[in-house]
């Protein structure tokens, strides 16, 4: 366990859909704490609550009940306390999905820069970040590529490279090396635990995929909308 200090703070938590008879509880009172510098895997079958709880963590579902401060500040009790939950986003948290979802019509380079256009950096700044992080991840040669022309390691080092453009602290990962075979998605997971140790960030990633699961500090199992350590 690391000792960085506490970037997502969920305490009871629960999620529910519809009433009465037809109500599903997604999620039930679920306490989890995830520090700088930590990269935690969350586990379940399908059905379990796993991606409902990334999104309560990424502010795009509001919970039924409970509390959840990120990177010190407490955005929901009861209701949500930030109303801007896009600039909330914006500031705090990075989101990498199973597919790179980068805009077709957009290089490499533009798909990143438009994060930090929409963050409202300067063009200058912007580009200097963004040479930056292609460098990083090693793709810069292919900053003037559109995504069909990138192969698929490629593409995923760029949407890792939008996702963690605006420096976000808490970056979220739902199947991120789902569509890689063993050799790239080791290396995908090996590039997010030195992002997470260098940029002192925390990484919670939604996985099925055991051929990853030694690359986790911790290993997170819910079921049934319920949550423990394994």
């Amino acid at each position: 366990m690391t000792d960085g200090e506490i970037l997502i703070d969920v305490k009871g938590v629960a999620k529910h859909f519809g009433e009465g008879e037809t109500r599903v509880d997604a999620l039930r009172d679920v306490d989890l704490q995830v520090r700088a510098g930590e990269v935690v895997a969350l586990l379940g079958p399908s059905g379990s609550g796993k991606t409902t709880l990334l999104n309560v963590i990424g502010c795009i579902l509001a919970p039924s009940a409970g509390k959840v401060t990120l990177d010190g500040e407490t955005v929901f009790d009861r209701q949500w306390l930030r109303h801007d939950l896009r600039r909330l986003r914006l500031d705090k948290i990075g989101f990498i999905f199973q597919t790179h979802n980068l805009l077709p019509f957009l290089t490499a380079e533009e798909n990143v820069a438009v994060v930090l256009h929409l963050a409202g950096w300067s063009v200058e700044k912007g580009q200097a970040r963004v040479r930056e992080l292609l460098d990083y991840l090693e793709v810069s040669r292919r900053a003037a590529a559109k995504p069909a022309l990138l192969s698929g390691g490629e593409a995923q080092r760029v949407a890792i490279a939008r996702a963690l453009a605006n420096r976000p602290r808490i970056i979220l990962a739902d199947e991120p090396t789902a569509a890689l075979d063993s050799k790239r998605a080791g290396l995908v997971m090996d590039l997010l635990r030195k992002l997470a140790a260098e940029q002192e960030a925390c990484i919670v990633t939604v996985t099925h995929d055991e051929k990853i699961f030694d690359r986790f500090d911790r290993l997170i199992h819910l079921r049934d909308g319920r949550l423990a350590d394994a």
